[in-house]
């Protein structure tokens, strides 16, 4: 009897070694193949090769090589309850190109047969933008075009923050991550509950993309305060002559939105030079009598803060302001600050002007010389001036980020997570006599933006031609099955984008010039792809691409599991 066990128990061994997954290792042959965490960014090609071994003689439907992004996110409950799932979460699949495979190289019949090695090239593209069905859930009437068609970057994730390097922080909470991959996947059968292909084996290749990102125009931020937003760019402030000895004058400090902090092309002779930008501070001070001078200056400390908001449903408008974020069961904010610098100001004098100047001043723009420093940027008269003379200064503040492990990425919106930035600067002042409390101090919040280089060496999206078909096509006839351009012969490839479902599954409508985009350097073909485990997982397409485990909130699909 033992024998027989035995020999049973030998046999099942042997069905669990026979029946193991094809190993599939993917792997790059571009120039970054030998990089720790290759790093890609807008319309860069990545080229590499996927191998496939069984084992034993495996069958299979199909095998998927796929460049994918997606997003996840989750959000504690305010009031826990026991025994039960007390986060909401929800993931986002944004982009999935699919790569064509030479049909001579793919075997017939399809059975893997053991300990052979086959072996699949792919080359992709960084797509600039991403497709509008990526992003169809309903928005705010004043949300902005477009805001959440461009690639977010690799986002929360230690290891792909490495660059090589030691392991840097890009500051995102531990509820937000944005992910890209090269993955490959061999299918057979399909799911009984939702008859999706099912995957047997599957491998993947991490990596960075850091999209490149143009400059936007500064915000229209109010100067006396804005409720829209957290900024503050001008402030006031009564300044004392000490303790119990009435008032000296009024202080004025404003500024403007810096430009923006611009990250290098990572793999461009300035890709190790940190980004840096500078802010200007204009202050004036009225007194209370033209026979008080101006309180001496004393500091300017600058701050960095960090504002990620994240979401386990889609947003609907664009986040700026933390407050609107919190006391939510399905959104939240996360801020981190970052000290700067401390800029003593004891060199800095006061410049005096009499009534004329700010007559000029308060007439506005059209009254005011701008063709003269002396005037640019001087604020205008706090509530507390009459007439008579005012005093004004300007300080120049360097901004560049503190050495250590802590990186940036570009500013950016996305249906489930944004990163916006903002500086703070501290300005404290000297009273003429002692007092017990602390030096007088005003605060500018700044908005300030991260934008990012792209790679110079690029070939363009679509050729001239394309561009001139597409300006050409009427909004209501998008999608219309019709072919008004085929792509240039430099940008036809190879690859495939996995469009929405019930639209024409072969490329029908892929010869369309707005489809001929050099995605690896092919015409994209709308084909719906989804594997069975991602219901609810859709980029973006039938039910909005957002599988969470909550309940039911317009056409969001959710479920109960976990």
């Amino acid at each position: 009897m033992s024998a027989k066990v035995r020999k049973g128990s030998l046999a099942m061994i042997k069905d669990m070694v026979v029946t193991s997954k094809p190993v599939i290792e993917v792997t790059l042959t571009d120039d970054q193949k030998d990089v720790f965490m290759p790093q890609y960014t807008s319309l860069d090609e990545i080229k590499g090769e996927v191998s496939i071994t069984a084992s034993s003689d495996t069958s299979f439907d199909n095998i998927y090589v796929s460049f994918e992004g997606s997003t996840r996110t989750w959000v504690e409950k305010h009031i826990a309850t026991p025994y039960v799932n007390n986060r909401s979460e929800a993931h986002h699949i944004f982009v999935r190109l699919i790569q064509p495979l030479d049909r001579s190289a793919v075997p017939s019949p399809p059975v893997l047969e053991a300990r052979k090695v086959y072996k699949f090239p792919f080359t992709f593209v960084v797509p600039d933008t991403l497709l509008p069905q990526s992003c169809t859930h309903s928005k705010h009437p004043d949300f902005p075009e477009d805001a959440h068609m461009s690639p977010p970057p690799s986002f929360g994730d230690l290891l792909a923050a490495t660059m090589g390097k030691a392991f840097m922080n890009d500051m995102a909470p531990d509820m937000s991550k944005i992910a890209y991959s090269v993955r490959a996947r061999i299918t057979s059968g399909r799911g009984e509950r939702n008859n999706l292909p099912k995957v047997i084996a599957e491998g993947s290749k991490k990596l960075r993309v850091i999209p490149a990102t143009e400059e936007q125009p500064p915000l229209d931020v109010l100067p006396g305060g804005d409720d829209r937003y957290d900024y503050k760019i001008r402030r006031e402030k009564t300044i004392k002559k000490g303790t119990l000895k009435g008032k000296l004058g009024r202080v004025v400090a404003q500024s403007a939105q810096p430009q923006s902090l611009k990250l290098p092309f990572a793999r461009g002779p300035n890709a190790d030079c940190d980004p840096t930008t500078m802010a200007t501070v204009n202050v004036r001070f009225d007194p209370i009598n033209e026979s008080l001078s101006p309180p001496d200056l004393n500091t300017l400390q600058a701050k960095f803060t960090v504002a990620t908001f994240f979401a386990s449903e889609w947003v609907d408008v664009i986040p700026t302001k933390v407050s609107d974020f919190h006391g939510s069961d399905y959104r939240g904010a996360f801020t981190h600050t970052l000290n700067l610098s401390s800029l003593c100001l004891s060199n800095i004098e006061w410049e005096k002007h009499d009534s004329s100047t700010s007559n000029l001043l308060n007439r506005g723009d059209s009254g005011i010389p701008t063709t003269s420093e002396a005037y640019s940027g001087m604020p205008t008269a706090s509530k507390a001036y009459k007439d008579g003379c005012f005093y004004t200064a300007r300080i120049v503040v360097p901004v560049s980020l503190p050495k250590g492990n802590k990186i940036l990425v570009p500013s950016f919106h996305s249906c489930l997570v944004s990163r916006i930035y903002a500086l703070d600067l501290y300005l404290s002042f000297n009273t003429p006599n002692p007092t017990f409390f602390k030096d007088p101090k005003i605060h500018l919040k700044l908005p300030i933006q991260v934008s990012s280089e792209g790679n110079p060496n690029a070939k363009p999206v679509i050729s001239a031609q394309e561009q001139a078909a597409i300006a050409a096509r009427q909004t209501d006839a998008y999608f219309d099955p019709a072919s008004i351009a085929s792509s240039s012969p430099q940008h036809t490839g190879n690859a495939q984008l996995d469009t929405p479902p019930n639209r024409a599954t072969t490329g029908a409508m892929g010869d369309s010039p707005e489809h001929g985009v050099r995605l690896g350097g092919a015409h994209q073909r709308f084909r719906s792809l989804q594997f069975e485990g991602e219901e609810g997982m859709l980029p973006g397409y039938a039910d909005n691409g957002i599988r969470n485990s909550e309940s039911v909130t317009n056409d969001v699909r959710r479920d109960r599991s976990g």
